[in-house]
């Protein structure tokens, strides 16, 4: 079946010595796995290189037969063109540390139209702003809303978080955050892209990052802390 739709490159890994297999969540059909042959070769001039960069936002044109096979791509093109992702250190660090965590997250081959408009929303966010200090703790808490473990938030007052039932509750169990953690975690929680950046301290903002991951691996099965986590910390240190 041939399709148009937009999609976000998750992960491209060179196959033998001139192809790439390119991993994108779409819009139209969800995660959906390309081969792309001769990718380093100059003469396809459809198939850059630099479309397969970590969260480009792409327009293709794809045949997908649906078989659990890889599929093809007919035509390529940006849907846009970062200002600034692709050059500023900060940003290109959160573009590729996301992109493993969605890479280890979504699994499913299956339309997911809200948590593609909220990754294209957020990302464009981050090309246009220069405040991000916050902004990868925000998507990392806001994409669990779309892959269904959102922390119930209906106990707030409550002092304690529980990791694996995802709830707050007056105990401190084996698997619950402690008061401090989950002070933090409140108010991650009341935050939005745009807000202050300054109202976590670094330290804070790590402590955040390893319940976040935690969390993650609590919840999805086979989750695994991105490669890139430790140039993150020192990015943000």
């Amino acid at each position: 079946m041939l399709v148009k739709t937009k999609a976000i490159v998750i992960s491209a890994l060179k196959y033998q010595e001139k192809s790439l297999i390119v991993k994108c969540f779409t819009e139209s059909d969800g995660l959906k796995t390309y081969f792309v042959r001769d990718a380093f070769s100059n003469r396809k001039s459809n198939q850059k290189i630099a479309y397969f960069q970590p969260l480009t936002i792409l327009e293709i044109e794809a045949v997908h037969k649906n078989k659990g096979t890889l599929e093809n791509f007919k035509e390529i093109k940006l849907a846009v063109a970062y200002n600034t992702i692709s050059t500023d250190i900060v940003k290109s660090t959160i573009v590729i540390f996301l992109s493993e965590i969605l890479h280890h997250s979504i699994h499913e081959e299956e339309k997911n139209q809200n948590l593609f408009s909220f990754l294209e929303a957020a990302l464009l966010w981050l090309d246009h702003h220069d405040n991000v200090a916050n902004f990868h703790l925000i998507l990392l808490l806001e994409t669990t809303k779309y892959l269904g473990f959102y922390p119930d938030n209906s106990d707030m007052d409550l002092k304690f978080f529980e990791m694996t039932e995802g709830i707050f509750t007056p105990f401190h169990g084996m698997t619950s955050l402690t008061e401090h953690e989950t002070h933090l975690l409140k108010r991650l929680m009341a935050l939005k892209f745009d807000s202050d950046q300054k109202i976590f301290a670094g330290i804070e903002r790590q402590i955040l990052l390893k319940i976040l991951l935690d969390y993650y691996t609590f919840h999805l099965q086979g989750f695994r802390k991105p490669k890139s986590l430790d140039v993150l910390k020192e990015v943000f240190s």
